[in-house]
């Protein structure tokens, strides 16, 4: 797949066949937009292309935080896989937020990316203040001579896929079970292990604390996770992950920890995907250590059933 981030990347193509849209997720509803998109550039002999955005654009003109639930590298590797030829990520700024909609068109669109068509949602919307819709589209689309395909909403199980209620449940409940289903596999974070305090191997369940390649990156509600480890070396294992303070030792700062079932060696400095299978409980604060490691014991044996009867 041909990878184009930023304006300086920008290659025209004007055989093109495109979808538009921030994609964050790359989930079931976005997967069926992906896939019409690529039996139209079949059909069309054109290179399927995906422009999206960074950062995200309600964070740029609403000022929201709105953490991500991919990060672009993220989205890369997942329309890799799915058999798109051509990502464009163009930089979301103030100023670029400021286009008309006729002139994203004509200067993005038609003269920068370059296309002979654009499949996009039924709600999709662009320019300043989102002022255009799917009709103002097909109409420029008359004008600049490209065809436009309009894609309905898309359920499971007869509820609309959106980013935004992906995140509202993976941030609120720390519903993993439903955002994998949503998202067709299950959520992941990525990142280094560093050093941390040592709690975990004090009380017989070493952790390794994950840093987060991308600090925009969405982290489920503070609680236990049973999860799924994908180790340096390609290989799998099972985990329990806490994300929170350690209310046991009165610590205040948000930590991302997963403890490797059946795992010894010195993962410092490495990187691990950790894929969340299923919510065990929330953050709990013990009368003492001890407490927290039977507590953990009992945890343990829950998430090792989870993660076997997933396979």
């Amino acid at each position: 797949m041909k990878r184009e981030i930023g304006w300086d990347d920008l290659e025209r193509d004007d055989t093109s066949v495109v979808t538009v849209g921030t994609f964050d997720g790359v989930h079931r509803g976005h997967q069926v937009i992906i896939d019409h998109l690529l039996e139209r550039a079949a059909e069309r002999s054109g290179p399927s292309t995906l422009i999206s955005f960074d950062p995200h654009p309600r964070s740029v003109v609403h000022g929201d935080t709105i953490p991500l639930l991919t990060t672009v590298e993220e989205r890369a590797s997942l329309l890799e896989a799915l058999g798109l030829d051509r990502l464009v990520v163009i930089p979301f700024s103030s100023d670029f937020a400021q286009l008309s909609p006729k002139d994203y068109v004509k200067e993005i669109l038609v003269e920068r990316v370059g296309l002979q068509e654009v499949t996009v949602g039924y709600d999709h919307r662009f320019g300043r203040k989102r002022a255009g819709d799917v009709d103002l589209l097909q109409t420029l689309g008359e004008r600049f001579g490209f065809d436009v395909d309009v894609i309905p909403p898309q359920k499971v199980d007869q509820h609309v896929v959106s980013s935004r209620d992906i995140r509202e449940r993976l941030r609120e409940e720390g519903d993993v079970s439903t955002a994998a289903e949503l998202l067709g596999r299950p959520y992941q974070l990525q990142g280094v292990v560093s050093r941390g305090e040592g709690r975990g191997r004090e009380i017989g369940y070493p952790t390794a604390n994950i840093a987060l390649q991308d600090p925009r990156k969405l982290v489920p509600k503070r609680g236990v996770y049973a999860t799924r480890v994908e180790l340096p070396s390609g290989e799998t294992c099972g985990g329990m992950m806490n994300i929170g303070r350690r209310p046991t030792f009165d610590e205040m700062e948000v930590t991302v920890e997963v403890h490797l079932f059946d795992f010894e060696g010195d993962l410092y400095g490495r990187t691990l995907s950790v894929q969340f299978v299923q919510r065990l409980r929330d953050e709990q604060k013990f009368d003492s250590p001890d407490a927290l490691a039977m507590q953990l014991s009992k945890d343990e044996r829950h998430c090792r059933t989870i993660v076997e009867g997933s396979n």
